[in-house]
């Protein structure tokens, strides 16, 4: 089963939101006229509109991310290139910005993303076309690349949230890539390699947790999510065509989150086993709110078909990442 096209608009004419899971990148996405039981005041949606902006690089020999935050009350971003060979961390980067100031976020994924704070300065310059340029400028850490158009279609996802109201998410696989990463130890060339993105746009409960998986090549790739948004967002794109996949599990030792993790979902479309090389960590306590951020980069393993009574196609060492995410915000 494909999926259908993706509207115009999240919002149909009484203001009630078109939840599913669609093809394609919808318009602008803005929450302000949503109908009752979702409508919500505006100050509720200044605490609680949560928006973020996350591109991930990857080639045979590194793999970087990028993202770009807006939590209403603050902005932040961060930055990590990760050497595949080597199995080594060359550059982690974070910053908090002020908010309305720091981060400006595209009100949709065809739009551009930026964030600039002290020696700090990102920006994802959508082409119109559907391709991206990204260029990054922080400490020890320097990326020039342009990525896209790709020849899957996107993944649009909306639906309810639990203590929230709604929220909306696109998806890409992979996009082909160009251009060059710099750290304080190497260079590297992206030329030959993909890009995917995450642009996500919802208005969030207080507490937020989620597990997530991602990775992608020319011929497949996947999105795979348990946690606040259930399985609203899980989808298997292969060769060009998208399909919906059903609630995914992530199993793994918590204490031990760099041991291998077992993935798979309820509709025996999807099992694999993703072996960690390496992990991004980031914890925070303030006044008002907490998080507790791991993304392992490392690469899955095992098996994706299409439907339940099609061939399994198999996947071998395909890097990409998990994460495992709790926020209160």
């Amino acid at each position: 089963m494909t999926l259908p096209a993706a509207p115009a608009s999240l919002l149909a004419a009484d203001g009630q939101p078109l939840f599913g899971r669609y093809a394609g990148q919808v318009g602008n996405i803005d929450w302000t006229q949503l109908a009752k039981p979702f409508a919500r005041s505006a100050l509720w949606r200044r605490f609680h509109h949560k928006r973020w902006h996350y591109v991930a690089l990857c080639t045979e020999q590194v793999f970087c991310a990028v993202a770009i935050v807006d939590l209403g009350w603050i902005s932040t971003a961060f930055a990590y290139a990760f050497d595949r060979g080597e199995g080594d961390m060359l550059a982690n980067f974070s910053q908090d910005g002020l908010p309305l100031i720091s981060a400006k976020l595209a009100n949709h994924a065809g739009e551009s993303s930026s964030f600039k704070a002290r020696n700090c300065h990102i920006a994802v310059d959508a082409q119109g076309d559907g391709s991206y340029q990204l260029t990054l400028r922080c400490d020890f850490l320097e990326i020039d690349a342009s990525f896209g158009p790709g020849a899957s279609p996107l993944l649009l996802a909306t639906g309810p949230i639990d203590k929230g109201s709604v929220h909306a998410t696109q998806k890409s696989s992979a996009m082909p890539l160009r251009g060059e990463v710099r750290t304080w130890r190497e260079e590297y060339k992206l030329d030959g390699g993909v890009a995917s993105f995450d642009y996500s746009n919802g208005l969030l409960a207080r507490n937020t947790d989620w597990r997530w998986a991602s990775a992608h090549n020319l011929e497949l790739g996947f999105n795979l999510q348990a946690g606040y948004f259930g399985g609203h967002e899980n989808a298997l794109w292969l060769d060009g065509e998208l399909y919906p996949l059903a609630a995914a599990h992530f199993l793994y030792d918590k204490k031990d989150a760099l041991s291998p993790w077992h993935i798979f979902t309820e509709d025996d479309m999807l099992d694999l086993v993703f072996t960690p090389d390496g992990a991004r960590r980031d914890n925070k306590k303030m006044v008002v709110a907490a998080s507790r951020y791991l993304q392992p980069i490392g690469s899955f393993t095992g098996w994706v078909r299409s439907a339940p009574d099609q061939p399994k196609r198999m996947v071998t060492q395909l890097m990409g990442v998990t994460e495992d995410h709790s926020s209160r915000w």
